[in-house]
């Protein structure tokens, strides 16, 4: 796990996601998802080489109800971009790193 993975949960949020002055690429995943556990260790690459341009979060869905029913998460892995306190981009299921790397380049 990277050091510059966020943990976002329904309280902070607002606070973590939708305040930050940079993008953020929010990962809703649960422990038992297998793909999510498959592009786990890109997301970590990412986080490290976009540190200081871009945040990269992870939501449990399964200890965060609320934030994973209010952003319509009925498929992880999901992964929403955020910028500026809204969803730019959405990407469901299971993608390699170059491809989240697009993802998060048109945001900047």
């Amino acid at each position: 796990m990277s050091e510059h993975v966020i943990h976002a949960t329904d309280a902070d949020f607002d606070a973590a996601v939708l305040q930050s002055s940079e993008p953020v690429l929010v990962d809703f995943w649960a422990p038992w998802c297998g793909p999510c556990k498959m592009i786990a260790p890109a997301l970590d690459e990412l986080a490290g080489d976009y540190a200081g341009k871009v945040k990269i979060a992870k939501v449990n869905v399964d200890e965060n109800r609320a934030t994973a029913l209010k952003y319509h998460v009925r498929s992880i892995p999901m992964l929403l971009l955020f910028k500026d306190g809204q969803v730019q981009a959405t990407q469901i299921g299971a993608v390699g790193k170059a491809q989240l790397a697009q993802l998060i380049d048109k945001a900047l």
